[in-house]
């Protein structure tokens, strides 16, 4: 999962980490299905959720036919919240390695730009259910996700030539941001890296430039659709089960400030709120969302063509879902020319 995006999610839930070899004496095969149930209702985001990106300058524009791999590490460390269930002191630790692809164009005379992005996740996870504590380890490929911005106002397609006299004012652009059910799957485990549903995300970016002073500020829309074979086939529920979830709003702000070209900090924040879950078409208690962090990030130039980030982030208010602290570095190189 990239620094500006990302966008995968697992859920820690109780038969999960607890075997049915494991069953405590005294509790029936009923009992322990019905508490199994009672989890998967509580569902939680060990990823985090695609609402969560801090992504500072994200409609800025480049050159004409730049392009930039970038290599990302990031590590996450928090509880995980599971309101409704037996489980207590849920917590995970994960890296999450990302390689990013980026390439500007011109289309129909305006800036645009395309960037795919690849995540491959290893965490451990813990948990006391029913009194025991238990762990658990995944290792394997998260959702790959792809986002096209379209600058709509104040950045035309501009060759690398004419780019020295341009200067930016307000800039607007729409964007749309895929995830893809591309990571590691598996129907009769709870906990996996892949979501096995497609998201899908427009959005409107602002982007306005005072001196050395930079604001951002983004609106846009998560949309879901249902995954259909969601902890199924298993030995708790034989079926096959579907899980959706509503429409996820999110809100994004940055100010950042030029120290000098290509060195720059931003103070980054955003809110998202929705995306209530249903099981078999049954609402989840508790589901709705309503939480938002806060981080900063520090771009500095290595070389001509290389450039470091660094970012931190944290939940500053969280109601449902995972609470944790992020931090990223990320390696950029940067050219320019037309694919071959």
């Amino acid at each position: 999962m990239s620094a500006d995006s990302t966008a995968a999610c697992i859920e820690y839930l109780l038969s999960a980490i607890w075997p049915i070899s494991a069953i405590p004496s005294g509790l029936s095969m009923r009992s322990f299905r019905n508490l199994a149930l009672l989890a998967t209702a509580a569902v939680c985001s060990v990823l985090p959720l695609p609402a969560q990106d801090l992504a500072p300058r994200a409609y800025v524009i480049t050159p004409l036919h730049s392009n930039a791999v970038v290599l990302t590490w990031s590590f996450f460390t928090g509880s995980i919240l599971l309101n409704g269930s037996p489980i207590t002191g849920a917590t995970g630790t994960f890296d999450v390695p990302t390689f990013s692809y980026y390439h500007s164009f011109n289309l129909f005379g305006r800036s645009a730009n395309i960037t795919a992005s690849l995540p491959y996740a290893v965490g451990n996870f813990q948990g006391t259910a029913l009194g025991a504590e238990r762990q658990l380890y995944r290792s394997g490929l998260v959702d790959s996700s792809f986002r096209l911005a379209v600058n709509v106002k104040g950045g035309p397609a501009i060759p690398m030539q004419d780019f020295g006299k341009w200067r930016q004012k307000v800039l607007l652009g729409v964007s749309l941001k895929v995830v893809a059910p591309t990571g590691q799957y598996d129907p009769t485990k709870l906990v996996n890296w892949g979501a096995n549903h497609w998201a899908f995300r427009p959005e409107f970016g602002y982007s306005e430039r005072w001196g050395n002073w930079v604001l951002d500020a983004y609106m846009g829309v998560w949309f879901f659709t249902t995954n259909r074979d969601y902890f199924s086939r298993n030995a708790f529920f034989p079926g096959t089960r579907a899980q959706s979830q509503s429409p996820v709003g999110a809100l994004e702000g940055h100010l950042s400030y030029d120290v000098k070209p290509r060195l720059w900090a931003s103070l980054d924040g955003n809110f998202w709120f929705g995306g209530r879950t249903t099981l078999n078409g049954v609402q989840a208690r508790d589901s709705f969302q309503e939480s938002s962090r806060i981080g900063v990030t520090v771009s500095i130039p290595a070389s001509k063509h290389q450039s470091m980030k660094f970012s931190y982030s944290n939940g500053a208010h969280v109601r449902n879902g995972g609470d944790f602290q992020n931090v990223s570095v990320g390696w950029q190189y940067s050219w320019l020319g037309k694919p071959n």
